[in-house]
């Protein structure tokens, strides 16, 4: 099924203004990501498709279109300099200051598979040790994808998948599933996570100020107007002093925020 430029033009646009995701120059996998599934659900061309896409009421069609097109390539492990530093600075400070109240906020504004969601999970019941069932540190996991938070959601990886993760971790937060190929978050992890559907375009409902926010390798799929508007609305619900992390290939634009860059990918929101 041929798309015609036209045709092209029309997701771009669609994708763009409803959630900032620039697409442009991109053509062969656009059409490559949703080809099987517009023929298969028998529309004769990309226009027909998107005429259902906008017309439905329910938003069905149009969270298949964002589950295909958005991309949700993650891994453990992945920038560990984060999470070092994380245990390291972020949480003996955090442990400090918030010592009355031991109520922590921290945001992974993209989720994906909740590869990312669940060791910052673990990392911080095994900094805390003893402590953690004293303090509050559910990590609040937001995705566009509804696809990746479902399986995000279900905790189940493949042994190939957990490989890179720690020995001590993999015994203490996984559990086997029959066959020994597949292994499941436990259940101690999982309830530490909460899992949303979010569009980071929409405003933020958040009622507190985050300590932690990771926003890694999202932006990159924004353009530069997107990526400042996004920015002001992050910074807007750090909490002061608060750390952000970006995807070691993005940058920031600080001409326009107070931050303070502390490695090239860790921003800290003035004190």
């Amino acid at each position: 099924m041929k798309m015609t430029d036209q045709e092209f033009d029309r997701i771009l646009r669609f994708l763009k203004s409803r959630y900032g995701i620039d697409m442009a120059n991109k053509k062969e996998i656009v059409s490559g990501r949703l080809e099987n599934s517009v023929r298969l659900a028998g529309y004769q061309s990309y226009t027909e498709y998107m005429n259902d896409v906008e017309r439905d009421v329910t938003g069905r069609r149009e969270r298949e279109l964002v589950n295909l097109l958005s991309t949700n390539h993650t891994f453990f492990m992945r920038e560990f300099e984060h999470f070092d530093f994380l245990r390291k600075e972020v949480l003996p400070w955090l442990r400090q200051k918030e010592a009355a109240r031991k109520d922590l906020c921290i945001w992974c504004g993209a989720a994906s598979t909740g590869q990312e969601p669940y060791m910052t999970a673990m990392l911080l019941m095994d900094f805390f040790g003893l402590e953690h069932s004293a303090w509050d540190t559910k990590v609040l996991a937001t995705d566009i994808s509804t696809d990746a938070l479902r399986q995000a959601v279900a905790g189940v990886y493949t042994r190939e998948q957990i490989e890179a993760l720690p020995e001590t971790w993999k015994r203490r937060f996984l559990r086997p599933r029959p066959g020994g190929e597949t292994f499941e978050i436990a259940k101690e992890v999982r309830d530490q996570v909460l899992f949303r559907q979010f569009n980071l375009m929409d405003p933020f409902p958040f009622k507190r100020k985050m300590h932690v926010i990771f926003l890694r390798n999202v932006m990159i799929y924004f353009d530069h107007e997107t990526r400042r508007q996004l920015m002001r609305k992050v910074y807007d619900v750090m909490e002061p002093g608060g750390y952000l992390f970006i995807g070691r290939t993005e940058t920031l634009d600080r001409g326009i925020l107070p931050l303070q860059m502390i490695q090239p990918s860790i921003f800290r929101r003035n004190l």
